[in-house]
């Protein structure tokens, strides 16, 4: 049975960009005086590649005997993945669409030791699962989990998996950058899919089979599990190739989902009821006729939704583009948190919001600012 190795591939957009560099020849009008200034100091890194490379060798003597390979086999296909030990009653967090069309679910450890596993509860939202395994208490170490909130784009970071099965791989990289999007996997009523917000972008090496596995800081605490590369290349056999853009969960959002999913088996999310725009360029801009250049535009409210029945407005006014209406509000700060663009919205409300509570949106429709009080519901 061929395998099917899992880890999204996220359509690819390629960005064309020029970059022009002129040089100038500058005639001499007078002998130029010597200068007298002192040189500019530079600035020297000193690196000292072996300190470097014991940690690294440290990191992963403690943290990978925590990391476990997942077989499973569906209906149609098998596949493989990866995961981590949570805790020490044997739960194991993974991604959703490891598991999703599991019907056995086999969990490999470091040292040998298999296991059969019970999906516990997934978030398509989130695309976080919980597998449970009964094993050994030997077999069980779990992993340390870190602040997703201090981390820093440039910070390197660590990637532990079973990429295309080769289980315990270590790659590095660094933060590339801090509160990404993605569509979830769960669909929303107007016909796309809801965000999944907080996600690290980073360029450690993750390739199919690396889903599931955790991202690490240097101190082996898990700030993210990997989930999804960008790419547009691929294998003969049709699996995508990693092409430095890769995407992990935060952990703060894993401290807020997988304790619900391990107590209930699902994970209820805050719901607005809007679809937004934002990076607005300048032809946009003036089209809508926008006093400010960022924030999320509201071009879509489901009717009977939280922002509907809140009063909140979307666009309605033909403009000279196509498929773009004015009219609509733009929202740029909840409960005071500003927002530039949507991901700074849905990661506000995933990370500190439940449903039934209350935010404060401000909004500017036209010139006018004012403060809209919404509560929250439930995705449906």
């Amino acid at each position: 049975m061929n395998r099917r190795f899992l880890l999204v591939a996220l359509a690819a957009l390629i960005l064309a960009s020029l970059a022009c560099q002129v040089s100038g020849l500058v005639a001499p009008t007078a002998t130029a005086e010597p200068s007298t200034a002192a040189p500019p100091t530079q600035s020297v890194v000193t690196v000292d590649l072996v300190s470097q490379q014991d940690l690294l060798i440290g990191l992963y003597d403690r943290v990978s005997p925590g990391v476990v390979s997942i077989q499973v086999a569906g209906t149609s296909s098998a596949s493989l993945g990866s995961g981590w030990v949570y805790d020490l009653e044997g739960h194991i967090v993974t991604n959703q669409h490891v598991v999703a069309e599991a019907q056995q679910v086999e969990v490999d450890f470091p040292t040998g030791y298999k296991a059969y596993g019970t999906v516990v509860g997934t978030d398509p939202n989130s695309d976080l699962a919980v597998i449970r395994v009964d094993v050994p208490a030997e077999q069980l170490h779990p992993l340390t989990l870190g602040d997703s909130d201090t981390l820093r784009v440039g910070q390197t970071v660590i990637a532990i998996g079973n990429p295309f099965g080769l289980s315990g791989t270590m790659t590095t990289g660094i933060v590339s950058a801090l509160g990404r999007s993605l569509p979830s996997n769960s669909q929303a009523p107007s016909g796309g899919f809801f965000s999944a917000g907080d996600i690290i972008q980073t360029d450690a090496s993750l390739n199919p089979g690396n889903s599931g596995g955790p991202l690490l800081n240097l101190n082996g605490e898990v700030i993210g599990v990997n989930q999804a590369i960008r790419t547009d290349g691929y294998t003969q056999s049709g699996d995508p190739v990693n092409s430095g853009i890769g995407f992990a969960i935060s952990v703060n959002i894993v401290k807020r989902v997988i304790p619900q999913i391990i107590a209930t088996g699902r994970f209820d999310y805050p719901y607005l009821g809007l679809s937004a725009i934002d990076d607005l360029p300048l032809d946009v801009i003036a089209a809508l006729n926008l006093e400010h250049m960022t924030g999320a535009y509201i071009t879509q409210l489901i009717p009977g939704g939280p922002c509907a029945q809140a009063g909140l407005r979307a666009g309605s006014q033909a403009t000279d583009i196509t498929g773009l209406y004015a009219g609509g509000d733009l929202i740029i700060a909840v409960d005071g948190e500003a927002v530039l663009r949507f991901d700074d919205l849905i990661r506000y409300l995933v990370l500190n919001k439940a449903p039934g509570e209350t935010v404060t949106l401000t909004i500017l429709r036209g010139a006018e600012r004012s403060e809209i009080e919404v509560v929250l519901g439930s995705r449906p």
